[in-house]
């Protein structure tokens, strides 16, 4: 049997559309890609010769980012797309990665992701509420760092502030009720809130974090459709109505 490294052994690889991401969010993504183990490739694909740029130019020695140098061959297209592809691939290929974390809101990255989970691989994506639902999906968790930053910077301004979170959509809680009816129950009506979160997994990239919540179990308790109990042997949740 293969072995199988623990979480802080894992060998996890950042790219990132320097085009299409901000430097701003870098911080909280690398903090969250700590869920997959270590992220010891990081690379930031773009055209350097652009000011757009300098903003990433400014984080690329004090994060170890390695700059990926693409021209724009073509007036209205770049190949960054190509060759971050490229490398996810080979760095697919090559065995020694355990996880992914794509920087982008470009919906052409899809198709990646999708290969990337095919090989059963993880692959966290990580963009804004303007990132197409078709890249969300495909990721096996999407986070929309602009909302997370948002309540950071809110909160660090006045610890005190209630900070408005983005509402939960009806989909979700429909989403998250269909998994705790699949899911076995015990004598009260409880499921075990992991097996729940996995069976929504299955069908959707959704994060808490993207909703204000460090947890699923936060998210969960925040809605009135739902009971949480905390037992000895975990999070069990009940759907009310």
């Amino acid at each position: 049997m293969a072995h199988r490294p623990n979480s802080r052994s894992r060998n996890i690889a950042l790219l990132i559309d320097g085009d299409n991401a901000s430097p701003s969010t870098l911080e909280s993504a690398l903090t969250i890609l700590g869920d997959l183990g270590t992220v010891n490739i990081r690379r930031i694909y773009g055209n350097w010769s652009k000011p757009g740029l300098k903003g990433w130019s400014e984080l690329v020695h004090r994060y170890a980012l390695e700059p990926q140098q693409q021209f724009d061959v073509t007036k209205g297209k770049n190949a960054t797309d190509m060759k971050m592809t490229i490398d996810a691939m080979d760095l697919l290929y090559g065995g020694h990665v355990d996880g992914f974390g794509l920087m982008t809101s470009d919906s052409d990255f899809m198709p990646l992701a999708i290969r990337i989970r095919q090989n059963g691989t993880p692959v966290y994506g990580f963009g804004t509420d303007r990132t197409p639902e078709a890249f969300r999906e495909a990721c096996t968790r999407f986070i929309d760092l602009g909302a997370l930053n948002a309540e950071q910077d809110a909160k660090a301004s006045d610890p005190e502030l209630a900070v408005a979170k983005p509402q939960v959509e009806d989909a979700l809680v429909e989403l998250l009720g269909d998994a705790w009816k699949a899911s076995k129950r015990d004598d009260e009506g409880f499921a075990s809130l992991s097996e729940v979160g996995q069976r929504a997994a299955n069908r959707s990239s959704f994060d808490a974090r993207s909703y204000g919540f460090s947890r699923l179990s936060e998210l969960v308790q925040s809605l009135p459709q739902f009971a949480i109990e905390q037992r000895a042997n975990g999070v069990f949740v009940k759907r009310m109505r």
